[in-house]
């Protein structure tokens, strides 16, 4: 029997409706066993189309989080010296009120500009995920805070060319006769699409997958396509280059659903195979071979990875494969198209946890990806951050330049805030730590970036502790600051109300009523969107050349607490093109002198960016923290496999053991991201070296865009 938290008693068992909360987009359905009171087993459900009944080996062993010895339950203030660890159980109370005289103080002397917030993707739920804080933050008139880590150079690339469409339902991959992920480990960050994809392919499908290293996902497909870091957008160019002229265009859909051919025809012949193969390092019988089966076997179709949109030219290369379906009239067909994200379809009403009416203009704006500079004094700014709440994120590890964000927090006129769960290399250094509830401790509802199901989290126990939700702890806060208005006062249950506009179309046959019988619900979309054109652009049809402004670079209002003011604006060719990374050989010879490989993070298979990093049994089967490198290059500096070696630019360094193998290219350097820095070799992590550089849209993270030396430790 499945029951909600309110209709099980303490003495029996039941199961209760949950959703996967992390930063992945499958946002698997869950099943929560409780006994006498106590989480059991969490389980995937059977019943969901895309969950399938499976959970990833991150979440199946999601109690082990919930149950931890290490949680942080009560709320504690500092006592020793920043960054020491040493802190005092105190009370709520204690804690609200002194968060409300510190936030109070810095007001009156430097004004509200002062006080930040940081917050990411550690919560995806639309009640405590991303935006939950911004209404407080908003009214309080904070420094607004620009979450770019990931997407939101894909997002407007992906708007430019095809619009905000869900594209390709990831539930008719089945259908499909050529699957091409790109920039994308499926295995180990997508999993549940895996399902799909082995479906097609006993039905004859062939999969490839380009990208520069030989991963999981890679060495289980049909053709792997190992190109230069950097270089998708020259190898979709080349593509297009054959498939125009071998004339393999579907030219009725070009005709009636595209804009722009004349001019993409004109760009693309500056990039024929042989160039391609220079830039790329693919071989030229590769691109034809390539473009010529992706064009002739339909329906085809494309996954993007968001890893495409880390260089400098990331938004550029995402245009360039967003025109190929069009191009070739995949989009026609049932399981043909390109999927990017199918979150757009999800009618979320931004404005109830965004509250942007309580943003004076003229609020200063700061992106998080550029956070050491900002706490550094680095960024010229006045008035200087003198607060930092944070929730959701985990900066020190996950943002670049690590050691400038460590020296931030270390000072001792930064009052610092931080809910979570464990001691985070960012914990460490705050003022008031706060517990903050885990996902079978609360209400939320999920939508996904992966798949179009509305999922229902239902709490399945009573809070650990004193741990709270973060829909709660922003109602306290807002209280102890004197906030009257209503939004801060609505419940968890009348926010899951508001925040979804249930009479919308795509919501057709869907209620609360539903999703707490069954725990979720499909979006009532379109399996075919685009047969006919209908693409939600200005023009209505896929737009190889963009009829956006060419000042146009832009971050979607989401990631910037729906705050429309100071938009980058730079320009942007409204024509796809190829821009190399700014630190490589091509680009920047002098640099590649100094630092010849480039340095390229991966996703962890056993964490998610850097939760479940500290838990034993994930921590053990991932391994150590290391670096892979080439048998090439590990040659030419003597480094033997699992010797201690130094990675290094000006930025900054990190020690890991060596894994010499030729999974990645001559050239090119692989170092995990999500290692928590305190349980690392030196107390460094990769994130050491990245640059705070932004990609080419959308204020992007260009976190691969790095070069590096490597050198065996003396």
């Amino acid at each position: 029997m499945v029951s909600t938290a309110s209709e099980k008693s303490a003495s029996e068992k039941s199961i209760v409706f949950g959703a996967c909360p992390h930063d992945c987009p499958d946002t698997c359905a869950m099943l929560v066993t409780v006994e006498n009171g106590r989480a059991t087993k969490v389980e995937g459900n059977p019943d969901h189309p895309f969950t399938r009944g499976t959970l990833c080996g991150k979440v199946s062993d999601y109690l082990d989080r919930v149950y931890s010895s290490d949680r942080i339950l009560y709320p504690m203030r500092r006592v020793g010296a920043k960054g020491s660890k040493q802190f005092e159980r105190i009370s709520w109370d204690d804690a609200l009120d002194e968060i409300a005289s510190r936030f109070g103080q810095i007001i009156g002397e430097y004004g509200a500009e002062a006080i930040m917030p940081c917050s990411y993707l550690g919560h995806e739920g639309l009640l405590n995920g991303l935006t939950v804080g911004d209404a407080f933050f908003n009214r309080l008139g904070a420094t607004i805070s620009e979450r770019t880590f990931c997407a939101s150079c894909t997002s407007t690339a992906y708007m430019m060319t095809c619009g905000l469409t869900h594209g390709t339902d990831p539930d008719t991959f089945k259908h499909s006769k050529y699957i091409i992920l790109w920039g994308c480990n499926a295995l180990s960050t997508n999993v549940h699409l895996w399902s799909f994809i082995q479906e097609a392919r006993k039905n004859g499908a062939k999969l490839v997958s380009i990208d520069p290293v030989r991963t999981r996902t890679a060495n289980q497909s049909d053709w792997h396509i190992p190109l230069r870091p950097g270089t998708d957008g020259a190898l979709a160019l080349g593509m297009m280059h054959v498939i125009i002229g071998e004339n393999l265009i579907d030219a009725e859909y070009v005709e009636k659903y595209t804009l722009g051919y004349a001019e993409l025809k004109e760009r693309v012949a500056q990039y024929p195979p042989e160039k391609v193969a220079e830039i790329t390092g693919v071989p030229v019988t590769d691109i034809l071979t390539l473009a010529r089966e992706y064009a002739s076997n339909q329906p085809s179709v494309i996954r993007l990875g968001v890893a495409l949109e880390k260089q400098a030219g990331g938004g550029q290369r995402v245009r360039a494969i967003c025109c190929l379906p069009a191009l070739v009239g995949a989009w026609r067909h049932l399981g043909g198209g390109l999927l990017q994200a199918p979150m757009w379809p999800f009618p979320i009403r931004w404005e109830v946890v965004h509250r942007p009416e309580f943003i004076q203009p003229g609020t200063r704006l700061i992106n998080l990806w550029q956070l050491g500079a900002a706490l550094t004094g680095e960024m010229s700014l006045d008035p200087p951050i003198k607060a930092l709440f944070v929730y959701n994120c985990n900066p020190v590890t996950q943002s670049a330049e690590q050691d400038k964000i460590v020296a931030g927090l270390a000072r001792e006129d930064l009052f610092t805030v931080v809910s979570e769960h464990f001691m985070t290399d960012t914990a460490d250094y705050a003022d008031i730590l706060l517990p903050a509830t885990t996902q079978v401790e609360n209400l939320d509802l999920m939508f996904s970036w992966g798949h179009t199901y509305v999922t229902l989290n239902q709490p399945a126990i009573a809070p650990l502790g004193e741990a709270v939700p973060n829909t709660e702890l922003f109602r306290r806060l807002a209280a102890r600051m004197g906030f009257e208005e209503e939004c801060f006062k609505l419940t968890d249950e009348q926010l899951a109300m508001e925040v979804l506009d249930w009479s919308a179309p795509v919501m057709q046959d869907m209620s609360m009523e539903l999703l707490q019988q069954q725990g979720y619900g499909k979006l009532k979309v379109d399996l075919v969107p685009h047969a006919e054109g209908n693409f939600p652009t200005p023009s209505g049809k896929c737009e190889f050349l963009s009829t956006a402004k060419i000042d146009s670079n832009f971050v979607l209002s989401a990631f910037r607490q729906g705050y429309e003011e100071y938009q980058p604006g730079e320009p942007i060719d409204p024509l796809p093109t190829y821009t190399p990374q700014r630190e490589s050989a091509s680009s920047n010879p002098e640099l590649a002198k100094r630092y010849p490989l480039n340095l390229l993070s991966a996703k962890p298979h056993q964490f998610i960016n850097s939760c479940f990093a500290n838990l034993p049994k994930h921590a053990k089967l991932q391994g150590e923290p290391r670096v892979i490198i080439h048998p090439d290059d590990a040659a030419k500096r003597g480094i033997a496999d699992g010797q201690v070696v130094k990675v290094f630019n000006d930025r900054g360094s990190f020690q890991v053991p060596a894994i010499v193998s030729d999974m990645t290219r001559s050239g090119v350097a692989i170092a995990p991201l999500g290692y928590w820095r305190k349980l690392s070799l030196a107390n460094n992590t990769i994130n050491a070296a990245t640059s705070s550089a932004f990609a080419d849209m959308g204020h992007a993270a260009a976190v691969g865009d790095a070069l590096v030396e490597v050198m065996v430790l003396k």
